[in-house]
């Protein structure tokens, strides 16, 4: 995948959100948040349905309007900007494209508001077409186009214009699978080319780790952790983070430092030094399943009591203990009988922890 890196070293952020605030009738939508992205970064702003996110990108394209904060673009406070004079372009779950007018026409529409001559903006047009790959549809007209040729066209329309700051919301979830991934490479490979900062909303985990540096988790108007996919993915903050990132392993234990003692009296050595009661999870795929025991610790006794087959893994249920089960994901080649008895290795550092004290809160970024 084509992931540019960004230009962390700049001293001031190239977008800066700043205690953004938003409420609508009888709920907030946002609370408090401050987010910086740097200049040439991809950030993808996760979260399910209605956290927030999609309200967060309308207030910095100008669509709303926040009740307080600031947003700053370049050293620029946008707040009293209107859309058209931010910088910024907009990429919808759906192209939108101008029906009237012809694909060519569709993308060299900023350029002509711009007041760039017209056999400029169309040779800049074709040009463009030719990096989304629609060359030769200049002159069809968006009815006669596919849900994913219209996202180019949307997307060569955006680019076209050389915006500072491009927002993606939701741009492939109209689209197949096969169709969302070719598109996932074909905005990394553009990114790349251009440079453009790209911020990118969508409540798909694989799709924001595929195609961000960093990710902003939202939940209920609040950032939860941000980070680069995968902190995210192998440290979460807290246990609804975990789960909303994939996680099914959770059980409690007493830490002394490295040493974590189970209910069920099991031990496990992990690398990370903690005291008191805790939370453990662990990734299901990184479980290591074993037909014979091993003398290694953090390797455990377990009954397969489920296996499913997935075409591109196996995942087992394993009884560890009466009150005690875990999910392991393995390679499709490894297959077991229900109730046949196999060795669980949870290797140290795979094992991660939630002091049971912590309570989720807002967090600052920069």
């Amino acid at each position: 995948m084509y992931k540019t890196v960004p230009h962390s070293q700049s001293l001031m952020p190239h977008l800066h959100l700043q205690d953004l605030t938003k409420h609508f009738p009888g709920v907030t939508a946002v609370q408090s948040l401050w987010l910086e992205v740097q200049a040439g970064e991809i950030l993808a702003l996760l979260g399910p349905s209605g956290c927030g996110k999609s309200t967060t990108l309308q207030m910095i394209a100008g669509v709303v309007q926040p009740d307080s904060g600031t947003i700053t673009l370049d050293g620029q406070i946008l707040n009293r900007v209107p859309p058209e004079r931010r910088d910024i372009a907009l990429v919808l779950q759906r192209g939108l494209l101008f029906p009237h007018l012809t694909v060519g026409e569709n993308v060299a529409f900023g350029l002509k508001m711009r007041g760039v001559g017209r056999a400029e903006r169309e040779e800049k047009a074709i040009a463009m077409l030719l990096q989304v790959q629609l060359e030769g549809f200049a002159q069809r007209k968006p009815s006669e186009l596919s849900g994913g040729q219209a996202q180019r066209v949307a997307l060569a329309r955006s680019l076209i214009i050389h915006p500072k700051l491009l927002l993606l919301d939701e741009p492939l979830s109209a689209l197949d699978a096969n169709l969302r991934e070719e598109m996932q490479d074909l905005i990394l490979r553009l990114q790349a080319q251009t440079g453009v900062t790209m911020l990118i909303v969508t409540h798909d985990q694989a799709e924001a780790v595929v195609m961000s540096q960093r990710i902003a988790l939202m939940f209920d108007g609040c950032l939860r952790q941000v980070d680069t996919p995968e902190q995210i993915y192998q440290q979460p903050c807290d246990e609804t983070v975990a789960r909303f990132m994939g996680g099914v392993n959770f059980f409690a234990a007493e830490a002394h430092g490295r040493q974590w003692t189970l209910s069920t009296d099991l031990t496990l050595l992990s690398e990370y030094d903690h005291h008191g009661s805790i939370q453990v999870t662990i990734r299901p795929e990184q479980i290591q399943v074993f037909t014979e025991g091993r003398s290694q610790a953090n390797t455990l006794p377990a009954t397969v009591i489920a296996n499913r087959f997935t075409g591109t893994q196996r995942r087992l249920t394993l009884a560890i203990a009466p009150e005690l089960t875990l999910q392991a994901w393995v390679t499709p080649t490894q297959d077991f009988q229900i109730g046949q008895s196999v060795w669980a290795y949870l290797p140290p550092t795979a094992l991660w922890y939630f002091p049971h004290s912590i309570v989720p809160h807002p967090v600052q970024v920069s």
